[in-house]
């Protein structure tokens, strides 16, 4: 059956990583349901001097620190109903979902083999592991480098193996900016395009009138 010709596409939120030296992508995670509502943090950066602050109170040091918490829900009912499509709903449930957001978090085999080795062949220093370069992608409008924060999980049903059948996952991220990585690094530059968007975005906005506050100005 065929949908209303007129009805809107739906857009789906979602997660892009890719590769820091490449930028290749490596994956794209799309949210089985688009969460309700996402929440978005600012904590602005300033001098953090009590004294600056009072002799400079206008000034930036850096863009604000945003984060970004979304809720997003996993049942494999939709996909038990197409088992030819989704052969792995019926053995697993959402175990695969589960898992590739997992992976946001953790560090892969071959990371961690290769760090040991490194240990055990009594390098002096060795390099933190390096994650893809995670991408927020919340329409076109908003698409956002970002380092994953906090991931919950609450598994609510499962199949008589012990699979999950439905999880709900508080999903918990900080945007990166070019104060955390640099404007050479790649997600420096996309949150420098980013920045871009929003304040196109405002200038579309428009400039209120005095009238519309109920006062003649400001001075």
């Amino acid at each position: 059956m065929t949908g209303f010709p007129r009805s809107p596409r739906l857009v789906k939120g979602g997660i892009v990583q890719l590769d820091p030296a490449s930028g290749a992508v490596r994956n794209i995670i799309a949210l089985q349901y688009n969460p309700d509502s996402l929440t978005r943090g600012f904590q602005v950066q300033d001098s953090g001097d009590q004294h600056r602050r009072r002799s400079q109170p206008l000034r930036f040091t850096a863009p604000p620190v945003e984060t970004v918490k979304v809720e997003a829900e996993l049942d494999a009912a939709d996909q038990l109903e197409f088992p030819d499509r989704f052969a792995d709903a019926a053995q697993v449930g959402v175990h695969p979902q589960l898992a590739v957001l997992e992976m946001l978090v953790r560090p892969t085999v071959d990371q961690l083999v290769a760090a040991d080795r490194s240990a055990a062949a009594g390098s002096l220093e060795i390099l933190p592991m390096e994650a893809p370069v995670t991408v927020f992608v919340w329409s076109a409008a908003r698409i956002v480098p970002v380092r994953v924060t906090e991931l919950s999980v609450t598994e609510e049903a499962f199949d008589p193996a012990l699979n999950p059948l439905r999880a709900k996952v508080q999903l918990g991220m900080r945007v990166l900016t070019v104060n955390d990585v640099g404007f050479a690094h790649r997600a420096g530059g996309m949150f420098l395009a980013h920045q871009r968007r929003l304040e196109a975005l405002a200038a579309r906005a428009g400039i209120a009138a005095f009238p519309a506050l109920g006062v003649g100005g400001v001075t």
